[in-house]
């Protein structure tokens, strides 16, 4: 049985200092090229989110098991051992291995947890097919596990894929890029989804000595040798919202998140810009950034978070939170992230007698039947935001209580104790 973690603050006053671990957007993606560059790139500032863990392991060959498998060959049914990876819930991991173990010089599965094995991956498998290389669907087509054959055949050099899916697909192949044999040319159909996080992944390839050129609707990169360098992790622009979202719910906030930049690789750190309409300023001094709570009547009634949907469920439970009706444009990817997180809003926030509602693309918060209990017990999907992103109520409701205190592991395991750091009080049952 899970354990559950109950929460709580005596005061709407909040004020410390909280040092947050590296980002796991940026840590994913310097992993995967660090393994790539063969020793020439190191990695400083790892994160210690469980995600990035897992894929550090993985990628030194430590976090691996051999699987038994029957193959036919010419002289029969022969049984062959395959390293079996797998990357539970971790969606960046299944997208970026995908991509690299291409490269590899051996056969391998490549498999998840069963919420892992509903989420799509099938426009990435194509476009990879179209380079050359050999995968194959073990269960359910375009979903994984995957069999991917290493030692890829590049067959062509430049492939297409749209625009409109998870910048994570974009990503795995823009990665491995400079160790194709032919480089890469990608055709990017339609707009571009989350644009920062490909600029992002861009901009650390090119740390690493790798150039690229990008002009209209496609990003050419030739094969190409790394430089020796290190690529320093900022600290967690993604963690950093939920700072913002307590500062947003106090009545007094000064909070100090130490090495984030104004100049952030970072999609998330728009979570400056957004808060602003909440009465939150951002000042950046002293080698991090300084939160400061300031009266203001909000505004601001249309949110696009279509470049940094991670920060979905922060905006929406602060506005719900403080009864502040808006409508939610670019929340297309949310479906297919650790759970249904339009599902998951929608179930979390009827406890509380707020709504949001669907129409088409676009999303509307009515908080007219608002109310705040004494206690709510929140679900939390398997999602490690749906549990951050709600704890800040604790602030406004007596007693709030996860059903999983462990889900926080997977970006932020240091979640509920910097929550005590500035007056939170927890207790774990079960």
């Amino acid at each position: 049985m899970k354990p559950t973690i109950v929460i709580s603050k005596a005061s709407r006053v909040s004020k410390g200092t909280i040092q947050l671990t590296g980002s796991k957007s940026e840590c994913n993606r310097a992993l995967v090229i660090e393994a790539l560059s063969k020793g020439k790139v190191k990695v400083d500032n790892v994160s210690d989110a469980a995600d990035a863990v897992l894929l550090a392991g993985i990628l030194r060959k430590s976090e691996v098991e051999s699987l038994k498998t029957e193959v036919v060959s010419d002289s029969g049914l022969e049984t062959q051992d395959l390293r079996l990876i797998n990357i539970g819930p971790a969606g960046t991991a299944m997208r970026f291995l995908t991509a690299y173990l291409t490269l590899q010089n051996e056969e391998v599965i490549l498999t998840g947890s069963a919420r892992m094995k509903e989420r799509p991956i099938g426009i990435l498998v194509d476009a990879l097919r179209d380079l050359g290389a050999e995968i194959a669907y073990e269960e359910k087509d375009g979903y994984p596990p995957l069999r991917i054959a290493g030692n890829i055949q590049q067959k062509a050099e430049r492939i297409r894929i749209k625009g409109d899916i998870s910048s994570q697909y974009i990503t795995a192949l823009l990665l491995i890029a400079p160790n194709l044999p032919l480089g890469l040319e990608l055709e990017i159909e339609g707009e571009l989804t989350s644009l920062p996080y490909v600029e992002m992944t861009l901009s650390m390839l090119q740390q690493a000595g790798i150039q690229h050129n990008w002009t209209d609707n496609v990003i050419s990169i030739a094969k190409q040798d790394y430089k020796e360098t290190s690529i320093w992790v900022e600290p967690d622009w993604s963690a950093a919202s939920y700072w913002y979202s307590i500062a947003a719910l106090s009545d007094e906030a000064e909070l100090f998140l130490p090495g984030l930049t104004s100049y952030s690789l970072q999609g998330d750190s728009v979570i400056t810009e957004i808060m602003a309409n909440f009465g939150i300023t951002s000042q950046f001094r002293d080698g991090g950034v300084h939160l400061l709570k300031e009266p203001k009547p909000i505004q601001r009634k249309i949110f696009d978070l279509k470049s940094c949907p991670d920060l979905a469920q922060t905006v929406i439970v602060v506005c719900a939170a403080l009864g502040h009706d808006a409508t939610f444009t670019g929340l297309e990817t949310l479906k297919i992230k650790e759970t249904d997180r339009i599902a998951a809003l929608q179930n979390e926030l009827a406890k509380i007698g707020v709504k949001l509602t669907e129409k088409g693309q676009v999303y509307k918060l009515d908080t007219s039947g608002k109310h705040i209990p004494d206690y709510v017990y929140f679900n939390t999907y398997h999602d490690h935001r749906m549990a951050m992103a709600f704890a800040p109520l604790a602030i406004l409701i007596p007693q709030v209580e996860f059903e999983d205190a462990n889900v926080v592991e997977k970006s932020y395991p240091a979640f509920w104790t910097d929550l005590e750091k500035v007056g939170f009080s927890g207790t774990l049952k079960g």
